[in-house]
């Protein structure tokens, strides 16, 4: 995905560089939300972009502050990220998404099933990006594949 490049935020030491995504840029980020997930609202925050395509979303009163006197070395909530399949969620970016969801969500009998890391069974039909739920807890996104979706649960994240 090539995003222009409209105000970028420096982290000094750090060196993160992260975009702030305009209006035009942003409709493309709802536009993988409505395509994948049936999600059709706005979200009150600021979309920023990294070097390699991650999404993290932030409160548009962050940016009140002078980043420039603070030690910090990043800003906002890891959203998800932008690869050549669409967008892939973050178990928090799932956790916004998912309640608001229309489609592409695959249900999970336990919890468990998920959180372990293993792949899990899903529909034949689908080969895109797929919300995880566990009754009324979304637990995070996977790649549906060839009747099986993909688990991208972080290790350190993952119930052993």
């Amino acid at each position: 995905m090539e995003l222009l490049c409209v105000s970028q935020i420096l982290f000094g030491e750090y060196n993160l560089k992260l975009t702030i995504l305009n209006t035009r840029e942003q409709k493309e980020i709802y536009g993988f939300l409505k395509e994948q997930w049936g999600f059709a609202e706005k979200l009150d925050y600021v979309f920023l972009l990294s070097a390699k395509d991650k999404i993290y979303i932030s409160k548009k009163s962050v940016f009140d502050v002078d980043l420039d006197k603070l030690n910090i070395s990043s800003v906002g909530m890891y959203f998800g990220e932008i690869d050549k399949g669409g967008l892939r969620l973050s178990i928090e970016g799932s956790q916004m998404i998912g309640p608001k969801a229309s489609k592409g969500i695959v249900d999970v009998e336990e919890f468990s099933d998920w959180m372990s890391g293993d792949q899990i069974p899903c529909d034949e039909k689908l080969h895109s990006y797929v919300i995880v739920r566990c009754k009324k807890d979304f637990l995070g996104c996977g790649k549906a594949k060839e009747g099986k979706v993909l688990n991208y649960v972080g290790k350190v994240r993952r119930l052993h």
